[in-house]
């Protein structure tokens, strides 16, 4: 995995360029957290009895990305990831079979149709779909959720990585 690098978000510009900043920076910090760890590390749960880790933190900000973005922003008829019916925490759950390549890559994947979802926008956009409370949601209230779901999970990661290691930072 090549080393992430993390732009801070500008001080001063519009509301847009600001969202934007913010929401990538956050997205940076969870693939900085996540570097230089191997398949065993990423795997390793916080505290028993919490299954939390950061394999389960990529597969779970995968599962945001994806549901904000495609089904409520966009009414993209699209299915889970890691999670069902049954197993509506799925994303947390590991099996042996679940492996870092592919939570990383489609994470990536998500954020990926996510920019080119949000292009050209305008921050007042209400959803075209609906969250499962039945209401939609603008733009901009979507862009500020999803800065909150990061920076929450990000405190975790980073809790998260300096118990596995020690490191700390930002």
């Amino acid at each position: 995995m090549t080393e992430p690098q993390r732009s801070e978000p500008p001080v001063t510009a519009d509301e847009r360029t600001m969202l934007d900043g913010w929401l990538e920076y956050h997205r940076d910090t969870l693939a900085m957290k996540c570097a230089g760890l191997d398949d065993k590390q990423l795997r390793t749960a916080s505290v028993p009895p919490s299954e939390l880790s950061l394999l389960g933190l990529v597969r779970h900000m995968a599962e945001v990305e994806r549901g904000w973005f495609r089904r409520v922003l966009a009414d993209e008829e699209t299915p889970t990831l890691y999670c069902s019916d049954e197993d509506p925490d799925g994303e947390f759950h590991l099996s042996e079979a679940d492996a870092w390549d592919e939570a990383h890559a489609t994470w990536q994947a998500e954020i990926a149709h996510a920019r080119r979802l949000v292009a050209g926008r305008s921050l007042d956009d209400l959803s075209t779909g609906r969250h499962r409370s039945g209401e939609q949601f603008s733009l901009r209230w979507i862009y500020t959720h999803m800065i909150e779901e990061y920076a929450r999970h990000n405190g975790h990661a980073d809790l998260l990585r300096e118990r596995i290691d020690g490191v700390t930072g930002d």
